[in-house]
């Protein structure tokens, strides 16, 4: 029987560790992670400059990246992304249907403490928090509600 190709969306708000999970689930690198965040991060100094005037094509190399993965058939896939609102999420759904990956998305709470390092300020936070979904039920019975 052959494995099952798996993506793996790992959700929650800036400073839930979601980086951090992602890399302890990669097993050191072994299975890809992607992010939004990659694309501001400086890959010599590991410095993160976000420039909002980008955000469109940090997306585009995020799913792109994924895509890529796919196409080349790559067993696990990790993406870490805050996933706040449906449309941020929705095109991983689809590159996993066309791709035939099965999805698990998880969702990280901030049960640490931790600060996040993008320097949103705590109004931010609660702004993001309130437009945040949890989808608990299938979406077949979601739209029974």
């Amino acid at each position: 029987m052959d494995k099952a190709k798996t993506l793996i969306l790992i959700r929650g708000l800036p400073g839930s560790g979601k980086t951090s999970f992602a890399e302890l689930l990669s097993e050191g690198g072994k299975y890809p992670v992607f992010s939004v965040d990659s694309y501001f991060t400086n890959k010599d100094t590991g410095e993160y400059l976000f420039n909002y005037k980008e955000n469109h094509l940090a997306y585009k190399e995020c799913e792109n990246n994924t895509k890529q993965a796919m196409q080349s058939s790559v067993e696990k896939i990790f993406i870490d992304h805050t996933f706040t609102l449906d449309w941020e999420i929705e095109p991983y759904f689809k590159l996993a249907s066309s791709y035939g990956y099965l999805v698990f998305a998880f969702t990280l709470e901030n049960r640490h403490n931790g600060e996040n390092v993008h320097g949103l300020t705590d109004e931010q936070l609660l702004k993001m928090a309130k437009s945040y979904k949890l989808e608990l039920l299938p979406e077949r019975l979601r739209e029974k509600k």
